[in-house]
């Protein structure tokens, strides 16, 4: 229904426009008596055989929701209703901020991509507080949090542990992004010796809780492997309790889409079908040279139970999708559970 019916209707707008009324639309209908039932009748699978235990936290199934689409927290009662295990909210930034200007959203049907540029739009720390305060419980919510555009280089880590500190008791686990490819200064964030600095500072933040939540560091596709070699060292000079592999590309090559159309575009981060071998071969990488030494979320380009297969096969303990929800549908994260119980 929702390939056939609802998305050829959907993506004759506005990608940034179909994503508000979606929302809405979603909220609208959960507001129904029995509609959550239909939802849950319809795209949940419930079976023991599916929980992952992971930095102590049991995930009811390993397929999530990657942060950007839930940024400010609006939804994640809702989603829950559609079978994933676990969503991951934000990027949430200190202050609220508007992002990048618009058109900011680009659709590549052909290659069953998507292009972005946001930079960080949200609402802010305490708008995301307030909604998480009216969390059901339903499943575990992840925190991906990041700095303000504005913050200079030097307050960066202050950022972070702001975000940090305050969403501490309404979060399971923390995802440091440093490697969106949408926000200024990206160049430090990505600097071996400063990422040591501020996981650091968080860790020490983290330990003055009586109860700690795991940190994971989100990275790009597009490192070499030297660069991968950095981060197994991170992981394990910090420890670190798992990465994310990966977030978006700056890569535009092997793309249907003609060079005049990514002009016109222009520049943004990469998701969806284009980045899923690229993904696949850094958590593999990871992975096997590490011999298996930490927990990686895999996510980039999973459009079918395939696809999440080949995540898990190459060493993904848990996944993630987004652009595959906004192309496939939910029924993506049914099919996906059912071939892993198979």
């Amino acid at each position: 229904m929702y390939k056939l019916l609802l998305r050829p209707i959907f993506f004759s707008f506005d990608p940034e426009k179909i994503h508000h009324f979606t929302f809405s639309l979603i909220k609208f209908t959960s507001k129904i008596p029995g509609f959550k039932s239909i939802y849950r009748s319809l795209y949940v699978v419930d079976d023991s055989r599916l929980e992952r235990k992971l930095f102590g936290l049991t995930f009811k199934n390993p397929v999530g929701l990657a942060a950007g689409f839930d940024k400010n927290a609006v939804l994640y009662n809702e989603l829950a209703n559609f079978g994933f295990g676990f969503i991951e909210i934000g990027t949430v930034t200190p202050k609220g901020q508007a992002g990048n200007p618009k058109k900011r959203l680009f659709r590549l049907k052909d290659d069953k991509g998507i292009i972005n540029r946001m930079g960080f739009n949200n609402e802010g720390l305490e708008s995301a507080i307030e909604q998480l305060k009216k969390n059901k419980g339903k499943l575990i919510i992840g925190g991906n949090i990041g700095k303000n555009t504005n913050t200079k280089p030097a307050d960066y880590t202050a950022d972070y542990l702001t975000c940090f500190n305050a969403l501490h008791p309404y979060v399971d686990y923390f995802v440091l992004n440093v490697s969106c490819p949408n926000v200024g200064s990206h160049a430090k964030l990505n600097d071996k010796d400063y990422l040591e600095e501020l996981i650091g500072a968080v860790q020490k933040a983290n330990n003055t809780f009586e109860k700690q939540k795991p940190i994971l560091l989100k990275i790009a596709p597009d490192l070499n492997t030297t660069q991968l070699d950095e981060i197994i060292e991170l992981v394990k000079t910090t420890n670190l309790d798992g990465v994310i592999a990966s977030n978006t590309s700056t890569d535009r090559s092997g793309l249907k889409a003609s060079e005049a159309q990514l002009e016109a575009i222009g520049n943004g981060g990469l998701s969806g079908q284009p980045i899923k071998d690229k993904s696949t071969k850094v958590i593999k990488y990871l992975s096997e040279k590490s011999n298996k030494a930490f927990p990686i979320i895999g996510v980039g380009g999973i459009h079918s139970s395939k696809d999440a297969i080949e995540k898990l096969d190459a060493g993904a303990d848990l996944i993630q999708i987004y652009t595959g929800f906004i192309y496939e549908g939910p029924s993506l994260i049914k099919a996906i559970n059912k071939a892993i119980l198979k």
